[in-house]
């Protein structure tokens, strides 16, 4: 950061950093507040307004290239979580208000507390490649590939893991504070509050993964920064005074990252299982169990009206249990924010709610992973996703070692440049020596696809006319 600050001396203090207004990226001060569109208003408007928020609408959230209308994608996912996260960034202010005892710092409202996890909310699948997870899945096992091998060897161990580990929270990052707006120069310029918020994962692939690539399993774990944006990421943690993590040599979390990941798991275990219903792959019953034990009740002690269709009675669940676990999560805090301001919570906000709720959230997780995930549907969607990024890591990969011979280029790398080059104009980079920036270059370009562009371009790279089915 171009100032050093000081220190905070109390909680106050720290709440205060924590909630900075300063855009990282910009050697501006944050303005002086002068209307009702503050700062972090204006983070959300960036996001809605940014070509990688549109690209979510085809992106998978569960179910890949689905053509049942009503299904949710990862644009309608990331709406709603968006809305349960600025409820819980509200409530959890409100009540930290009452507990500090000078209040929220001031200048910041709860309405603002609101505002930066719902924008932060909105981002947090922004860096998804196609296909979700499966996309993940497909990129990490390319690169683990042995033929892939001799290039890996010309690059450091940081760099190998980025690749080795792929995460789309790091591509996420990545997309932020360096591709969208102001290319390499600060990206979206985000307020660092949002960005603290949407970083649920603050270190590197090194800190939290086998540093001997040779020896990296399919166990990978999550990271939040490709080695390439480190020092925005060192940044960030200096303007927001995180601490370093107990558990590794990256940074703890902003206390506002566990309301985020509240958001989506509430999301998760009380929306996304509709979706299975829809696809019959669920059963009214096995959900509506889940959501009688998330309320707190039994059935026979709610009662609907008795013209409700079944979507209509889980909609009306789902209110009274969304309502129950946002008041327990700003509850649990609350309860610990010492803990979230020093970085030693243990566990998600989750763990610290009442048993019934951390049990129904596990047995939510756990019916999803053996009725959706492992449903033969989707495992053959999945499949038909993995050969779709692999054909396009095989076509399009060889051009970031290109450099490394003056051969001449064969006519497919040729044309397949020309595809490459409108991204790579459009984000002023240009193809290199670095061979580690040049795929870095190549992912931005198939990771921005959504699963339509993806599957279609993969078609027609082998030879047939790229139509959805």
């Amino acid at each position: 950061m171009s100032t050093q600050l000081d220190r905070p001396k109390n909680a106050s203090e720290h709440w205060a950093r924590l909630f900075n207004a300063r855009r990282l990226g910009s050697d501006k001060l944050p303005p002086t507040q002068d209307s009702a569109r503050s700062s972090f208003h204006k983070d959300y408007d960036r996001l809605v307004f940014s070509h990688s928020f549109r690209q979510l609408n085809q992106k998978t959230q569960v179910h890949p290239l689905t053509n049942q209308l009503g299904i949710r994608t990862r644009l309608t996912h990331s709406l709603e979580v968006s809305c349960i996260g600025r409820s819980l960034g509200m409530m959890a202010a409100e009540k930290l208000h009452d507990k500090l005892d000078n209040g929220l710092p001031s200048g910041v409202t709860p309405a603002d507390v609101g505002v930066i996890v719902q924008a932060a909310c909105l981002a947090h699948d922004i860096g998804n490649p196609p296909f979700g997870h499966a996309g993940e899945y497909a990129i990490r096992d390319w690169f683990m590939h042995s033929d892939r091998e001799p290039i890996l060897q010309h690059l450091s161990i940081n760099e190998r893991l980025d690749l080795l580990a792929y995460e789309g929270n790091a591509q996420g990052f990545r997309l932020l504070v360096r591709n969208e707006h102001h290319p390499d120069n600060g990206g979206m310029r985000l307020t660092c509050a949002t960005l603290g918020a949407f970083m649920k994962y603050p270190w590197l692939a090194t800190h939290s993964n086998n540093k001997d690539a040779d020896k990296l399993t399919d166990d990978v774990q999550k990271f939040g920064c490709f080695y390439s944006e480190a020092a925005q990421l060192e940044q960030l943690a200096e303007c927001l005074n995180l601490p370093r993590s107990q558990q590794h040599d990256g940074y703890a979390r902003h206390p506002l990252a566990y309301l985020l990941e509240a958001a989506d798991d509430i999301c998760y275990a009380l929306i996304d299982l509709e979706d299975g219903i829809h696809l019959n792959m669920l059963s009214y019953a096995e959900v509506a169990d889940i959501f009688y034990q998330l309320i707190g009740e039994r059935p026979d002690t709610i009662t609907l009206p008795a013209q409700m269709s079944a979507r209509q009675q889980l909609a009306a669940l789902r209110a009274r249990a969304m309502m129950r676990l946002v008041n327990a999560v700003t509850d649990a805090f609350v309860a610990n924010s010492d803990a979230l301001l020093a970085g030693t919570l243990s566990g998600s906000l989750f763990a610290h709610c009442d048993p019934t709720i951390k049990s129904g959230i596990n047995q939510a997780k756990a019916l999803a992973r053996e009725k959706i995930f492992n449903h033969p549907s989707k495992v053959r969607m999945e499949l038909m996703a993995n050969q779709c990024l692999h054909r396009l890591l095989d076509a399009f990969m060889p051009l970031a070692w290109m450099a490394l011979t003056k051969a001449p280029k064969p006519f497919e790398q040729q044309r397949l440049l020309s595809l490459l080059q409108p991204h790579l104009d459009e984000h002023r980079r240009v193809l290199s020596e670095d061979i580690y920036q040049n795929i870095l270059n190549i992912l931005d370009f198939i990771t921005g696809m959504n699963d339509h562009e993806a599957y279609r371009l993969a078609q027609e790279l082998q030879g047939h006319l790229g139509t959805i089915v």
